[in-house]
């Protein structure tokens, strides 16, 4: 699989070609060129702004189906705690994790457990881990990609712990094997997920050579049907299955999973524009007196992806809701039958490969040819309007520059660089006037027309009047 595999995709027959997508790309990932939005994957880090934004819906994730778990031959629902919150008037989750077993799901682990279990794992790590803080939070797979492209100077301060779906996969296939008897791969994991970086996440992982989760389905296709089964069960004797508590189920809003680690100082920020903004204070040691920092990509925290149902900020006014009379924790990582051992803990837990900077953003195959080429970019860049206006298919002026440094793009690409430069040729064209009058004949006649176009183009693509 291709590390730099992205699962936010353009279909271009609904591209139309404008430019918002381009202007809201934290990481200028996106170019329009002959007409349509143009991904680069190695700058896609699936943060679904594009897809949030997209007023033609030409950008889509691309996740699994539920026709995919036929394959398989004991399936397990892994539900996010956002998935909760999807619904109106909910006081029981057990309604929700019966509904997926009526659905036809074999089993349900919930995420909100393994997420009791990482918080336990972030408290220890926190008390005893006293160096490179803050400490970054690590559930967040865009996060994650964020820092390794953009800000690589803050990877020592990554938390080495796996997210809360890899660590609900990795148990619940281990209880199913026990469970069943059968092979590792006859049993498939299923996300419910509310983002598409998830996805990714589970094509290529971080930390980890190889996830356990199998499948990844949007949590707005599995919506309609979990809600049918949702009325059925709840007019049923359902069955307490339920797995976790408040710290469980909070990891669904921003705030929840600093509250879980119980750090004594920590910032939440979500929303990626103001992810940025506290990585960009991180990286100049502004921030140095925290212990943790939670960031999510999406608005509100989880609740807010693009691949969810409802409001965001309904959503959490339902999570608060619903734990109000919740125990504040129900899974333990000395649980019989989870992690039960040190080692295995550890094992599942912790990150087994370092997460390695990525220099996609480095123009030239060495640092010095880095350097050589973005001075050129910046002198260039001074050059053009500096109107950032996107018409050329690049997010800024400053993009613009890179793009032709790099030879992906030309100077012309700029509009009103071209308008100033036809205005350019044709005063030259009507420099030729006076030779052209001397042809017997039709010159003058030509001469004449010659001037009016020419005159006509000075004065609608001339510098003086740009914006006219």
């Amino acid at each position: 699989m291709d590390k730099f595999f992205h699962s936010v995709r353009i279909d271009k027959d609904l591209c139309k070609g404008c430019i918002n997508c381009i202007k809201r790309c934290p990481t200028e990932a996106i170019r329009v060129r002959n007409g349509k939005a143009v991904i680069n994957n190695k700058l896609c880090i699936d943060c679904g702004e594009c897809i949030r934004i997209c007023e033609n819906h030409a950008k889509y994730a691309e996740v699994d189906s539920l026709k995919d778990m036929e394959r398989f031959k004991y399936t397990i629902a892994l539900p996010a705690p956002t998935l909760y919150c999807q619904f109106n008037n909910l006081e029981d989750k057990n309604i929700v994790l019966n509904a997926l077993l009526k659905m036809g799901f074999d089993d349900v682990f919930e995420v909100a457990a393994a997420a009791e279990f990482v918080s336990e794992a972030q408290r220890k790590f926190l008390a005893e881990k006293k160096d490179n803080m803050p400490w970054i939070s690590t559930a967040c797979p865009t996060i994650i990609r964020l820092v390794r492209v953009r800000f690589p100077g803050l990877i020592k301060h990554l938390m080495p712990i796996n997210p809360p779906v890899e660590v609900a996969a990795q148990v619940a296939v281990k209880k199913a094997m026990e469970k069943t008897g059968l092979k590792r791969e006859e049993i498939g994991t299923v996300f419910i997920s509310p983002c598409p970086s998830k996805n990714t996440y589970a094509k290529v992982p971080l930390g980890i050579k190889k996830s356990e989760i199998d499948l990844v389905i949007a949590m707005k296709e599995i919506y309609p049907k979990l809600l049918t089964a949702m009325k059925a069960v709840a007019s049923e004797n359902y069955e307490d299955i339920s797995q976790s508590g408040r710290i469980g189920i909070s990891w669904g809003f921003s705030g929840g999973e600093a509250g879980g680690a119980l750090a004594q100082s920590y910032l939440a920020a979500d929303g990626i524009e103001n992810v940025i903004r506290v990585l960009e204070d991180l990286e100049d040691e502004k921030l140095d007196d925290l212990e943790f920092v939670e960031l999510d990509a999406c608005a509100g925290g989880c609740v807010g992806g693009v691949l969810t149902v409802e409001n965001p900020y309904l959503s959490v006014a339902r999570l608060h809701k619903m734990r109000r009379y919740m125990p504040i924790q129900v899974s333990h990582m000395s649980d019989d039958g989870f992690m039960d051992e040190e080692l295995e803990k550890k094992s599942i837990l912790s990150f087994k490969k370092d997460i390695e900077y990525e220099p996609v953003l480095q123009m030239g195959d060495s640092v010095i040819e880095g350097f050589v080429r973005l001075n050129q970019a910046e002198r260039l860049a001074k050059t053009l309007p500096g109107l950032d206006c996107g018409s050329c298919g690049a997010p800024s002026c400053s993009a613009l520059a890179k793009d032709i440094v790099k030879g992906e793009a030309t100077q012309e690409m700029c509009i009103y660089m071209m308008r100033s430069h036809i205005a350019d040729l044709s005063k030259e064209l009507k420099g030729t006037v006076g030779e052209v009058r001397k042809v017997p004949g039709p010159g003058a006649v030509a001469a004449e027309y010659i001037e009016k176009i020419a005159d006509r183009i000075i004065e609608v693509t001339d510098k003086d009047g740009i914006g006219r």
